[in-house]
């Protein structure tokens, strides 16, 4: 090998080695202080864009959760609503019949017409009850719906019913209406009100199995993610040592190198 001092190719690859061991070194050290795998674009171009999609998709997630636990919180919020009008019921259908008790005087009877009453205004009461001001219950005769999402994407969605409950208890608005025979108007409204208790448990349930399905996506898109993303410690820390020791090496193998043109100054003298 010729001796020569404008070019000292050993230090030129000596220079270069040394830059690739350090660009290796910086992006274990990006990769290993973030905990991400994906430090820039250019490491895995296609893999960012998976995984942007799935941590989109784990946002959606956490927001439809959160919205079927909200409905969750409505229909437990008109379950006891339901059991507070139930409770109302059976106690005006405990009057009724007392009110059809021939021995009782006018004044006794007036005495069940004054706590009936006042039962029949809380069940008015009740039936104007909502969660977050949506009416647990429609105002009107006909039942209405409330549309809940099940999936993060809208593909799949059901129903909850804001029960007709004003309906139930429409036919009678004083003792009188309910004694004797017509008590059928009272029985009738606590078989509809046990309807409507059915199908706001079922409903429930069927909410809550849908929250932990969403969970469940949740977590495995979370993995998914997880294994494009994030950094294998184990594996980069002994990458990131490697690095290091091909940078000291190169350093010295540079310094090394730039020393060796020292040859032609004693060829010289």
């Amino acid at each position: 090998m010729a001796v020569v001092i404008n070019t000292n190719t050993s230090a030129s690859y000596a220079a270069a080695n040394l830059s690739r061991s350090s660009e290796l070194l910086q992006k274990s050290l990006a990769r290993l202080s973030s905990g991400s795998r994906i430090s820039t674009s250019a490491d895995d171009a296609g893999g960012l864009a998976v995984s942007m999609k799935f941590s989109a998709a784990i946002k959606r997630t956490d927001a439809a959760a959160v919205n079927v636990s909200n409905a969750i919180s409505f229909l437990q919020t008109q379950a006891g609503s339901l059991k507070s009008v139930s409770a109302v019921l059976d106690r005006m259908s405990e009057l009724a019949t007392l009110g059809g008790d021939v021995t009782k005087s006018a004044a006794d009877l007036s005495n069940y017409s004054t706590e009936f009453d006042n039962l029949y205004s809380e069940l008015a009461k009740l039936t104007a009850d909502s969660f977050n001001g949506i009416n647990l219950f429609t105002s009107g005769t006909t039942a209405s719906s409330l549309t809940v999402y099940l999936a993060q994407d809208g593909s799949q969605q059901m129903t909850i019913d804001q029960g007709a409950l004003a309906n139930q208890y429409s036919s009678f608005t004083n003792l009188s209406n309910v004694t004797g025979a017509s008590i059928s108007n009272v029985t009738s409204a606590i078989q509809n009100l046990a309807t409507l208790m059915a199908t706001n448990g079922a409903q429930a349930s069927r909410l809550q199995f849908a929250l932990d399905s969403l969970n469940v996506n949740k977590v495995n898109l979370e993995s998914s993610n997880s294994r494009i993303y994030d950094v294998d410690v184990a594996a980069e820390t002994t990458k990131l040592a490697r690095a290091n020791i091909l940078v000291q090496s190169g350093a010295s193998m540079l310094t090394q190198a730039n020393a060796a043109s020292q040859i032609a100054l004693k060829l010289l003298q």
